[in-house]
């Protein structure tokens, strides 16, 4: 044979070869492990309790964290999403690092399993210790550590078996393909079509094999968390729950002016869009038929009632328009309902409390949170109610099933704790609840305020005449009249709605000949006492914003 001959001079070029079990690969298998894991950890959760969630416990105890300034820049800035935005975020930074467990694992399987159950145990360590975790806390966050670890040991094999195989076959191809390190899984993934058949190994249908089960392994974890969220869903529907009829209750309440002015908020807030503000990420699953409301501290015997007993109480009906201290200026964190329970008052002779050096009501929530209430407002004649009834139905659970406070005149921080299965008289001097011990005011009296709801603010509009109406608020004193004011002008009075009492809202409307051109309008509400809302602009910390609502829209 010739020197010249190219089958002995110039070795055959092969084609470049994919690589299956390369960083993306192995970045990929702990993203999945991790979402396996976590979906698996929240069907859990479901059938246990969900706060037990794994990222719902880790979102709860960064929320404990969370200053206060960044609290109240995250509700003025996301509203009710909130909630939905800090479960991404918590999602989003846990998929980062369980991508780089993947890549760890490439290196060393020890790592990148090391890493992944440091994230489960700090998940499971946020459950364990929130304040009212049960024996089962731990559970989801165990459930969590098994299938992720199972599915990235399963994954990590498969890649670096798929790179062994790739490296063994191209290693048979002559010595001008050096291979890789097979522990690396970064063997070449086909061998160049030339290659005869005699030579190949198999390994497409390894290769398909593992796709077809890390497709498999996503479409169950993609089950598990649906599953895990239809049950949620499931058990926090109420069963058959028949209240009692009140002793008393106010008159039906009139016809709102929403039936003339579209866009004005409701006379009264339906359930479902009656605003929430809490730290809750998960709805609190209570069993009515083994909770129980106990009374304590500096009382004269300490009682326990049950939901059963409660229901057999004379109950009352009271129309009071509730307010979060979080509700900027104009802001929709209020809402109005007819609640019906049982005068505070009523409870606390049942304890007696004649002697008692007491000057707050400590409340504590069935997870674990406290409300500090003064007791003053529990005695000083207002409608403070433990609540069981929301406009004719049952407590719904996401507004605090089976029972809750309502105080009318203070904010809710400090009035309207949910869930609630404890109330301890004691002193600010004491104890410190949740919001306190964060530096929010001690009493929190809610200011008189109005919010223009329509129409909305940089919208356009047709000349003529215009509806520009909302809500006014200013409760145990009650809304005397609401004022609006046109591009700096003179305060007009405006048409007051429908009145439901002094602790309820008043809707307003004014009819405004519009002209075109760009306009600012305003609103301010004055008190039946004569208490105009101040336009000194204060934000929510510590104790509510007050200010002027103004706003620019436009007229063609």
């Amino acid at each position: 044979m010739s020197s010249s001959d190219p089958a002995t001079t110039t070795p055959r070029r092969r084609a470049r070869p994919r690589r299956l079990g390369g960083a993306f690969a192995f970045a990929g298998s702990g993203l999945l492990a991790t979402l396996a894991g976590m979906s698996a950890g929240h069907l859990t959760a479901a059938l246990t309790d969900p706060a037990d969630s794994p990222v719902l416990a880790v979102g709860s105890t960064v929320i404990d964290a969370t200053p206060t300034p960044v609290k109240e820049w995250a509700i003025a800035t996301f509203g009710s999403a909130d909630k939905i935005i800090l479960v991404g975020s918590v999602v989003v930074v846990t998929l980062l690092l369980a991508a780089l467990a993947g890549l760890l694992a490439r290196r060393r399987t020890a790592l990148g399993l090391g890493l992944l159950l440091a994230l489960v145990a700090a998940a499971g360590a946020a459950a364990v210790l929130q304040p009212a975790a049960g024996v089962l806390a731990v559970v989801p966050a165990l459930v969590t550590a098994a299938v992720g670890a199972a599915v990235l040991l399963w994954l990590v094999r498969g890649l670096r078996a798929r790179g062994a195989a790739t490296v063994g076959t191209a290693g048979t191809a002559g010595a001008a393909q050096t291979p890789s390190r097979a522990d690396e899984g970064d063997g070449p993934d086909v061998l160049d079509a030339g290659e005869p058949a005699s030579r190949r190994t198999p390994v497409g249908a390894s290769r398909r094999g593992l796709l077809v089960g890390s497709g498999l392994v996503a479409l169950a974890s993609v089950a598990a968390a649906g599953a895990g969220q239809w049950i949620g869903t499931v058990r926090t529907r109420l069963s058959d729950i028949a209240l009692p009829t009140p002793a008393r209750s106010p008159d039906p309440l009139p016809q709102g002016l929403e039936g003339r002015v579209d866009g004005l908020s409701p006379f009264r807030t339906p359930e479902a869009d009656f605003y929430r503000v809490d730290i809750n990420l998960a709805v609190p699953v209570v069993d009515q038929d083994s909770w129980t409301l106990t009374i304590d501290g500096d009382v004269d015997t300490e009682v326990t009632f049950s939901y059963a007993d409660l229901l057999e109480m004379e109950t009352v009906e009271h129309d009071i328009t509730l307010t979060c201290v979080s509700n900027f200026v104009g802001g929709p964190y209020v809402g109005s309902a007819r609640w019906q329970g049982i005068p505070i008052k009523q409870l606390l002779d049942r304890a007696g409390i004649d002697g008692t050096g007491a000057d707050q009501i400590l409340s504590t929530s069935v997870d674990g949170f406290t409300m500090s209430t003064p007791l003053e407002v529990a005695l000083d004649g207002r409608d403070t109610m433990l609540v069981v009834g929301m406009n004719g139905n049952p407590l719904p659970r996401d507004r605090g099933f089976p029972a809750r406070l309502v105080t009318p005149g203070i904010y809710g921080y400090v009035g309207a704790c949910k869930w609630v299965e404890r109330l301890t008289l004691t002193t600010y001097a004491e104890q410190e609840a949740y919001w306190t011990e964060r530096d929010w005011a001690i009493e929190g009296p809610i200011k008189i305020s109005s919010r223009i709801d329509t129409p909305e603010a940089l919208s356009r509009s047709d000349a003529g005449q215009i509806a520009v109406a909302g809500v006014a608020w200013a409760q145990t004193r009650g809304i005397g009249k609401v004022q609006v004011r046109v591009d700096g002008g003179p305060w007009r009075d405006a048409e007051l709605g429908p009145d439901a009492g002094v602790d309820y809202w008043r809707q307003w409307v004014y009819r405004w000949d519009a002209t075109p051109g760009q306009h600012s309008l305003a609103c301010r509400a004055v008190g039946e006492d004569g208490e105009v809302q101040t336009a000194v602009q204060a934000e929510p910390f510590p104790n509510g914003a007050s200010g002027i609502q103004e706003i620019q829209v436009f007229v063609d």
